[in-house]
């Protein structure tokens, strides 16, 4: 009987740890499960046809400092009931308030043009004009936040979170070899290290780290009323996310790397196109597989990007901004929301592909900008010691922190000027 009580009494607590972290669950694997947005996709499925399993070891790398980035939105979220944009404005004034406010809402919304082109490109394999497309995403994503509870929006957005992972399948069907993706986890340039492979270095180091996520992640905390006593389980949240971000871009880059390794490949949709046409069955497969995969990548990339914008803009203006608010109680935090989805989708259906690929890469450039000035930031507030209390940063975690900085400092202006002058690493 001793034993017996022994084993039902670790059972429940088992049990009860469970259902704790599902109730706490959501913000972390949401915002690292969207990150691997429609930009994100291709990004790994170009990297994978270029450089087959080579950088698999560094995607996995980017895993821990995703992790270390977006743990501190949670303790500051938690802490503070601030969101990011009105701890920067209530800690650093106006005019970093504006600055940081204003880059935020014309990168989110470059981006969220993006999401529009990467699912209306997944659609039009499926013969689905794009207009069709842009209608039915708009009036699902005006549906989800309209309902009137951040909870029940959370659930919807998870399930999304799952169906991102059908690249994992899709990758089995073509059977790599396991010996090729080991090789793939030892540090190396394929090729040496020119201009080409450091583009696609800084362009893997934006597609997991963007400065949406931090304002998105703090936000959606304090949304959800998560207390100090969370932390704990925010952080466990947050490293399941890191997890399946790793692990989404490692099997992007497996699928790529084994199929179409050397190829010319400019997106994922061209890739899903490529496969399908190959007239192989586990190609063919493949290639749908990877059309829905983008398509979900580019809606999640989407609802979280513009609901990041307009937590930020109610958060500044000091407007009511919470998903459990009616429209009747938050009217400007839902008219932003709805401005951001209209602008862009319209941008997509009546701009030339040459512009829409400017803005792609505009918006790169833009973020890379961005980037460092939110990870200072977000450094600067969890070590106010007033704010923060016991949860301000340790000196451990200032120094990986201030690491984590320095390097992207570096790498992105690097990445800048390697946009804008390529000739520059050759």
């Amino acid at each position: 009987m001793g034993l017996l009580a022994r084993l039902y009494y670790r059972y429940r607590r088992f049990s009860k740890a469970i259902a704790l972290f599902l109730m706490i669950a959501g913000p972390g694997i949401i915002v690292m499960v969207a990150d691997n947005d429609a930009g994100g996709i291709t990004t790994y499925i170009v990297t994978g046809s270029k450089f087959g399993f080579g950088l698999i070891w560094f995607v996995i790398l980017l895993g821990p400092v995703a992790y270390v980035v977006q743990e501190m939105t949670v303790r500051l979220g938690a802490v503070t009931k601030r969101g990011h944009a009105e701890a920067i404005f209530d800690s650093f004034g106006p005019f970093w308030g504006w600055f940081s406010l204003m880059d935020l809402f014309l990168v989110d919304w470059l981006t969220l043009i993006t999401e529009f082109i990467g699912m209306t490109a997944a659609m039009s394999i499926f013969h689905i004009p794009p207009w069709a497309t842009v209608l039915c995403v708009s009036i699902l994503m005006l549906i989800m936040v309209l309902q009137g509870r951040y909870w029940t929006w959370e659930k919807i957005v998870l399930v999304f979170c799952f169906l991102n992972l059908i690249y994992i399948p899709a990758a089995f069907l073509v059977h790599p070899k396991v010996s090729d993706v080991l090789h793939g986890l030892v540090p190396g340039f394929p090729g040496g290290f020119g201009n080409e492979i450091f583009f696609f270095l800084m362009a893997n180091i934006g597609t997991t780290i963007a400065p949406w996520m931090v304002f998105f992640q703090q936000s959606s905390v304090v949304d959800k009323r998560m207390q100090e006593k969370d932390i704990p389980w925010g952080r466990v949240d947050t490293a399941v996310g890191a997890v399946f971000t790793v692990v989404v871009a490692i099997f992007c880059i497996i699928l790529a790397g084994q199929l179409l390794r050397g190829q010319t490949i400019d997106s994922a949709a061209q890739a899903a196109q490529t496969l399908q046409a190959n007239g192989d069955t586990a190609r063919h497969y493949v290639g749908t597989f990877l059309a829905i995969g983008l398509f979900d990548a580019g809606l999640l990339g989407a609802i979280c990007i513009s609901l990041a914008t307009s937590w930020a803009v109610g958060e500044v203006f000091g407007w009511a901004h919470s998903l459990n608010n009616k429209i009747r109680e938050a009217p400007w935090f839902y008219a932003v929301y709805a401005l951001a989805l209209v602008t862009a989708a319209t941008v997509v259906l009546v701009s030339s592909a040459k512009v829409l690929i400017t803005i792609t890469l505009f918006v790169q450039v833009i973020a890379v900008t961005l980037l460092p000035a939110a990870l200072v930031f977000l450094l600067l507030l969890l070590n106010d010691e007033k704010a923060m209390g016991k949860f301000k940063n340790t000196l451990f975690q200032n120094i990986v922190g201030f690491t984590i900085v320095m390097a992207i400092c570096i790498l992105s202006t690097l990445y800048a000027v390697s946009a804008l002058f390529p000739s520059v690493f050759k």
